[in-house]
């Protein structure tokens, strides 16, 4: 099942540009930037503190190829009374920087997801998030 349409584009980077791959999949920069950089900018402008959550599945190894993807992170994450219900991969491998530094914020609850715990998870990622909207 295919989660992130947007980003498989064509086999061959446009001439001059560097084609940017993760495993199988040719990462589509400019259509990706296009659908979520206006959703991550919207997040900013809701009105009054306390009242936004935003969600962002995933924050990972594609998305980290855009820098203004990273930038828009970056500013949600900082934006006073903005919620972020999002996901992030488990470390393996090389770490990914965005990811460790949103890892390791003082303000992010992580939840490690597994089979055995993903069933019974949604009570407790509901609380946190209507306790940090208060």
């Amino acid at each position: 099942m295919a989660r992130h349409v947007f980003l498989t584009g064509p086999p061959e980077p446009p001439p001059g540009k560097r084609e940017c791959r993760v495993g199988q999949y040719v990462v589509d920069l400019t259509s990706f930037e296009q659908l979520a950089l206006p959703v991550l900018r919207n997040a900013d402008c809701s009105s009054g503190p306390g009242q936004r959550v935003c969600v962002i599945d995933e924050i990972g190894k594609m998305e980290l190829f855009s820098q203004l993807f990273i930038q828009a992170v970056r500013q949600t994450l900082s934006t006073p009374g903005t919620i972020i219900l999002g996901t992030i991969p488990v470390p393996k491998g090389k770490p990914l920087a965005l990811v460790e530094e949103i890892r390791n914020r003082k303000d992010v609850k992580v939840f490690n997801v597994t089979k055995e715990n993903r069933n019974h998870l949604l009570p407790d990622i509901v609380t946190c998030v209507q306790s940090s909207r208060k």
